[in-house]
């Protein structure tokens, strides 16, 4: 067995460098589309790297501002079996940072390449966002074309959670492209749709009333629709309200909720919205098999908007839903 060991200086004290490796909001600023943590020795973690990659397993240390260890395993992987791997996250203060050792203990030559890559990638993320409060946007994360309905929800998420996290306390009564929705109106729309499609796969979801600004509450309850539908898988029909439907139907809804209302909030505040082609093209095939000429009649979607020859996938998207794409 062989191990990966690399050091990195972030720019902060070791009390605000702990909670960049530990707390939800602070993960998903460098390392995770999602992160559910109960941060305790012997606590479980679940943590969706990437859409349709998440690792998972328990703390067996927890030293707030100085050390973090946990069990390490893919759930998508048997390469990696629950138990064959630790991480360790060593904190040492350096002249008012903090360098941050991370050993990945207990992988085989063969895997040593690839968790390499992973983690270089990361922590230079993690060095960016000690500096700078956020990473920015992760390529990797949206780059892979995804591979069924609940990859694609978790895709779309990241770049809404993007969006969200522009957010400001001057922009929640800004009016929206969505008819008749402030920005505040429409997180709470979303957030109930999410709510009522992720406990139709059988979701924990957070109550109505959980605390926490947009970014987070939508985090939280996407996570837990996401890890319902993972569990529950795609068979079948699922009733969401009162209304009998696939499950690949509900879960494409999540899809083109999270990326039309991303365009939403995008464009009510002046924010950039970056979504690469293939995803866009994606939710756009979504769009197209799911909105029925009933839910047009509704009131839930417009009429198609035209547009272009030349629109690219996400303008015809937005087009779709009866939204001008050029507002």
């Amino acid at each position: 067995m062989t191990q990966f060991d690399r050091t990195v200086e972030v720019a902060l004290e070791p009390d605000a460098a702990f909670e960049l490796i530990s707390r939800p909001e602070r993960l998903r600023r460098w390392l995770t589309v999602a992160a559910r943590v109960d941060l305790r020795e012997g606590g479980r973690y679940r943590w969706t790297v990437v859409p349709g990659h998440s690792a998972s397993g328990t703390f067996t240390e927890v030293v707030p501002g100085r050390r973090l260890k946990l069990r390490w395993w893919w759930e998508d992987s048997d390469d990696l079996p629950p138990g064959s791997s630790t991480v360790a996250l060593t904190l040492t203060p350096k002249n008012g940072s903090t360098e941050i050792r991370l050993v990945h203990d207990g992988l085989t030559e063969a895997q040593e390449p690839s968790h390499a890559e992973v983690w270089n990638h990361y922590l230079d993320r993690l060095a960016v966002a000690g500096r700078d409060g956020d990473a920015g946007p992760d390529d990797w994360a949206v780059a892979l074309e995804p591979s069924d309905e609940i990859t694609g929800a978790e895709a779309t998420l990241v770049v809404l959670q993007e969006v969200l996290r522009g957010l400001t306390a001057d922009d929640l009564q800004r009016r929206t492209p969505c008819r008749d929705f402030t920005v505040a109106a429409l997180a709470e729309h979303l957030l109930g749709s999410i709510r009522s499609l992720g406990s139709a796969g059988g979701g924990t979801m957070p109550a109505a009333d959980a605390p926490g600004d947009v970014e987070v509450r939508v985090a939280d309850a996407a996570q837990a629709a996401t890890e319902g539908w993972r569990h529950r898988g795609l068979q079948g029909t699922v009733t969401p309200g009162s209304t009998a439907m696939p499950a690949t139907t509900a879960v494409s809804i999540l899809a083109i909720e999270f990326l039309v209302h991303a365009w939403d909030f995008a464009t009510a505040t002046g924010q950039r919205l970056d979504v690469p082609e293939q995803l866009a093209s994606y939710v756009l095939g979504l769009a197209q098999s799911t909105i029925s000429p009933q839910s047009r009649e509704s009131g839930a979607f417009g009429e198609p908007v035209p547009v272009g020859d030349d629109a690219g996938p996400l303008e015809r998207l937005i087009a779709f839903t009866g939204r001008s794409p050029s507002p």
